[in-house]
């Protein structure tokens, strides 16, 4: 199991497109047999700092989900919305296995 940990920069401004681009993922994610964890917005401190995590089976998984990801309509749709609105002014992406015992 690999969670991907995924680290927004975001336009302070632009926090209501940003959730919209959020909303569009977390289905994707589910479809493409990932497991969406959340996108966590800014709240109480920094103003543009966003964070997403999502779990795949594996890091081969998650692996097959860009590759597939980058073919389909509703992945690219989503893509072209940050672009359109400039909500996403940098990202930074990691991969943590869980401990559970």
């Amino acid at each position: 199991m690999v969670t991907c940990y995924l680290r927004y920069v975001v336009d302070p401004a632009k926090i209501a497109d940003f959730e919209e681009y959020a909303k569009m993922w977390i289905p994707l994610v589910n479809r493409f047999g990932g497991q969406h964890n959340g996108y966590f917005l800014p709240s109480e401190g920094a103003s543009n700092i966003a964070l997403a995590l999502f779990t795949f089976p594996s890091l081969a998984a998650y692996e097959t989900y860009r590759n597939e990801s980058f073919q389909d309509a509703q992945c690219q749709a989503a893509i072209k919305f940050a672009e359109d609105t400039g909500c996403i002014i940098s990202y930074e992406r990691s991969f943590f296995r869980p401990v559970f015992e």
